[in-house]
């Protein structure tokens, strides 16, 4: 299975390539489009409504301002759906998250940070990881990496703190 990822707007680009990147670091293939809930209404319906006939198993929605995008493709398609709300100018991104956040009863939208790309592309890998025994084990192996790296981290910090 594969992850849509949908962006309102070209803008949007430079954090969705953060999600790109982590999807493949994961091996995961993943499609990249520009669709507006707003501009192109019927293009987001289509999209979503065949989402899963396409091959995709969830679809990451990148939008900001009144950023519909993920509520709209959620509403269509049976796929999980993650809202990316990014940062824009009017509110710094506030407007984004709770446009994102604030979907009605029976259309939920998974939720993750203002610019939080790499952690849509994680929630991503874990959802596909559910019905992929290697993908799964690749999410156990990142973890395991950063716990490390913290751990070493530290260490460093604690050996090294008198002459910071």
């Amino acid at each position: 299975m594969k992850v849509a990822i949908v962006m309102g707007s070209k803008s949007d680009y430079p954090v969705v390539q953060k999600a790109e990147k982590m999807l493949e670091k994961f091996g995961v293939e993943y499609e990249t489009r520009i669709i507006s809930a707003h501009r192109t209404p019927k293009q987001a319906e289509a999209f979503a409504e065949g989402a899963e006939a396409n091959g995709f198993g969830c679809i990451i929605a990148a939008a900001g301002k009144a950023a519909h995008l993920a509520g709209v493709l959620a509403a269509t398609t049976p796929l999980p759906v993650i809202g990316l709300p990014m940062k824009s100018s009017t509110m710094d991104g506030l407007d984004s998250l709770l446009s994102v956040v604030q979907m009605p009863k029976g259309v939920p939208v998974a939720t993750v940070a203002i610019d939080g790309a790499e952690n849509a592309a994680l929630l991503a890998v874990q959802i596909l990881s559910t019905a992929d025994a290697g993908l799964r084990q690749a999410v156990k192996d990142f973890k395991k990496q950063q716990e490390e790296e913290i751990v070493a981290l530290d260490r460093e910090f604690n050996e090294n703190k008198d002459s910071i």
